[in-house]
């Protein structure tokens, strides 16, 4: 069992979910950089938050171009899994691999403090380990997570069980105050129709700890290690 973390030119959460991996799940992972198309043989991609390629043109846009990117998008197709994270939700949707867009937040102001999502599926690698209706802790930090899409594939989304997490209150309750950045539906992840691609906004990676002062996280990251070694 191997994990990849992709590194991009202003990636900036690589090394938080390097060491998730190797000193909490303890387990082989390796850096992925952007100019190579070599995976490594690496079982799951982790595709981390930061500023990829400075944000030029729209978060994630330069990113999708990257042949690491093209190695990643045939990993997905062949079933592989992949987490987006922040900066990796908005490169997997520039991608194609996620359906929607991550617009500037409805305040249009950068955004870094603890929320709760809400569970919202356990039928998938990463929250397999969770229980519908769980409420976990994580820490958001971003200018552009604002989730949108179309009213046909939120249509779809819903009837497909693909949204992962909502923004909630800690008691769980989906509410407009719980919505740091006006996200449709108050959506703060989603997966794609092989449920093999997960893209959200909060920061799994900040919270997988005590120290951190939620290991909340943690159950995202302890559900794909489950995920791989039952596969």
């Amino acid at each position: 069992m191997k994990f990849g973390v992709l590194v991009f030119p202003g990636s900036n959460c690589d090394q938080d979910a390097y060491d998730v991996i190797a000193e909490v799940a303890q387990r082989p992972v390796t850096f992925l950089w952007h100019d190579s198309e070599d995976l490594q043989g690496v079982d799951a991609v982790l595709v981390p938050g930061g500023f990829s390629y400075g944000d030029y043109l729209r978060t994630g846009a330069i990113a999708r171009f990257s042949p690491v990117m093209q190695a990643v998008k045939r990993f997905a197709a062949e079933g592989g899994p992949v987490l987006g994270i922040c900066n990796g939700f908005q490169i997997l949707t520039e991608s194609g691999l996620l359906p929607g867009a991550l617009m500037r937040n409805a305040g249009l102001k950068f955004i870094s403090k603890q929320i709760h999502v809400r569970t919202e599926t356990t039928d998938s690698p990463f929250t397999n380990q969770l229980k519908k209706g769980d409420v976990l802790q994580l820490p958001i930090a971003h200018m552009e997570g604002n989730y949108y899409c179309d009213a046909e594939t939120l249509r779809q989304l819903e009837a497909e069980d693909r949204v992962a997490f909502r923004y909630s209150t800690p008691e769980g309750a989906i509410t407009p105050e719980a919505n740091p950045n006006g996200s449709l539906g108050n959506i703060a992840g989603v997966l794609n129709e092989k449920r093999n691609v997960l893209g959200l906004m909060p920061h799994p990676e900040r919270a997988s700890e005590a120290l951190l002062g939620s290991a909340d996280g943690w159950k995202m990251f302890s559900s794909l290690v489950n995920a791989l070694a039952t596969r």
